[in-house]
């Protein structure tokens, strides 16, 4: 049986030959290590290992794991999963990524309760790039609304976007739908100077993905094994 580790150092290579194939430069895209329902220890082990970018899909889980490694204090935590108004406290005072952004009054919430000792929270608006209802985020239609709102919020910092394409796509539709996010990162990428993460891509569609210009992949599985 693999270590976390071990398993860690995998994703790595996957991501490595993936970029190389992409002929892109190695570092340009992160791994962030989905550690949802997976205990502190866990995390430890990754931390040992030297990862530092965690993910977390449930507000009150998060805030619970990042008190009990606050002496680990370079950890970088990523909120990734739907975010409630009464849940925007907890995340602005002690997440330092949100990457699910995809309503206005989140987004002004997030800025008003962001602590003034915190720098600014890096945020992701999210896309529904496939226009599902089971999924969180906006429609491409409504980005430059959000955007124009969220830009100017002096305690957020607008990062990028981030989606969750459909499970089990053929080919084709798999192409059509990267090749929009592609665009839409591309268009905001020029525009906008802090503008510089597309996350996009899990343990399923990592090549796609980077092939296609995602700057960060959410890996949970392949690291820490089947959720719990």
């Amino acid at each position: 049986m693999q270590t976390i580790a071990e398993r860690l150092q995998s994703a790595y290579v996957r991501i490595e030959q993936a970029t190389d194939n992409a002929h892109r430069p190695r570092n340009s895209v992160k791994l962030l290590a989905v550690s949802k329902t997976k205990p502190v220890s866990d995390i430890s082990q990754a931390y040992e290992a030297g990862h530092r970018l965690f993910g977390e899909n449930y507000v009150q889980e998060g805030v619970e794991k990042i008190i009990q490694l606050q002496q680990l204090s370079d950890i970088e935590w990523h909120m990734i999963g739907p975010i409630q108004s009464n849940k925007t406290k907890l995340v602005a005072e002690h997440f330092d990524w949100v990457q699910s952004l995809d309503r206005a009054k989140i987004a002004r919430r997030l800025n008003e309760q962001r602590p003034a000792n915190l720098p600014p929270l890096n945020c992701c608006i999210q896309v529904n790039i496939n226009d599902e209802a089971s999924k969180s985020g906006i429609p491409p239609n409504q980005l430059p609304e959000l955007v124009e709102i969220v830009e100017p919020l002096p305690h957020l910092t607008l990062r990028g976007l981030m989606a969750i394409p459909k499970a089990n796509m053929d080919a084709v539709e798999q192409e059509t739908t990267l090749s929009m996010l592609e665009e839409l990162f591309g268009e905001y990428r020029t525009k906008l100077s802090n503008f510089d993460t597309l996350s996009v891509g899990m343990s399923d569609d990592v090549e796609a993905a980077i092939q296609h210009g995602s700057t960060m992949v959410r890996i949970g599985t392949a690291i820490f094994g089947a959720r719990n």
